[in-house]
């Protein structure tokens, strides 16, 4: 059986959001986040490495916001995914639930900032703007192409995540290729993952209609001494 694929349509590359500015220790901190919580996408620090699991539609959203990340080179993107639902046959043995930041290298984020500026985000008073976002079909990477990597250290440099673990938080920092290319994997794992007529049958890893993507490799990446890996994982919806 061959896997499914679902076209991308315009539609594809909207995603409701809100908008919110946090202000903290004198900087102004604008950061955009789903306007309604992901049911199906969800981050682990497992084993060492770093495991998102996502349906399509959730898929979908994350691949969205991954691609507004690139875009938006004075904001942070947050996706609050330590509180959806459990992956079955996941989590359950000492795997850690993340959330995860996406930080354009222009803001300098300090990831010790961002316990307190999530604190603000939930505040009960807190001033929020709803809206839809769309990105055009354009920043969407060729998802049957490779990802080819320059040559140039200048031009490679654009393509690096710096990673930090803070507030049961993974903060990735980059710029706009680096999101791009994570957006591409995240979108063509959406795109290829199991027919509905698999997923009585489905395990997380190491079945037939197992697809996955690699998001971003730490170990070729110098001053990193540990192999790890941002890896994202196809899962049939498992919460309505």
């Amino acid at each position: 059986m061959t896997a499914s694929r679902a076209p991308l349509t315009r539609d594809s590359l909207k995603v409701k959001i809100a908008v919110q500015q946090v202000r903290l220790a004198g900087t102004e901190y604008r950061v955009i986040w789903p306007a309604r919580p992901l049911k199906n996408g969800a981050l682990y620090k497992a084993r060492g490495h770093y495991e998102m699991y996502v349906d399509r539609t959730d898929g979908r959203r994350i691949g969205t916001l991954w691609l507004l990340a690139a875009r938006s080179p004075r904001s942070l993107v947050y996706l609050p995914m330590r509180t959806a639902p459990a992956v079955p046959g996941f989590g359950s043995e000492g795997e850690q639930p993340l959330d995860l930041v996406l930080a354009p290298r222009a803001i300098q984020l300090r990831p010790s900032r961002w316990k307190r500026i999530r604190e603000h985000l939930n505040a009960g008073n807190a001033a929020r703007e709803l809206r839809t976002a769309s990105v055009p079909e354009r920043d969407l990477p060729d998802l049957e192409a490779d990802y080819i990597i320059p040559d140039n250290p200048k031009e490679a440099n654009k393509f690096v995540l710096r990673k930090d673990v803070y507030a049961e938080t993974l903060l990735l920092t980059g710029g706009t290729p680096a999101f791009r290319k994570g957006a591409k994997a995240i979108f063509a794992v959406t795109k290829d993952g199991p027919p509905a007529a698999a997923t009585g049958f489905y395990q997380p890893v190491g079945c037939n209609y197992h697809t996955c993507r690699a998001i971003y490799d730490w170990d070729a990446t110098p001053n990193f001494r540990d192999w790890e890996q941002l890896h994202v994982a196809f899962c049939p919806q498992w919460a309505r």
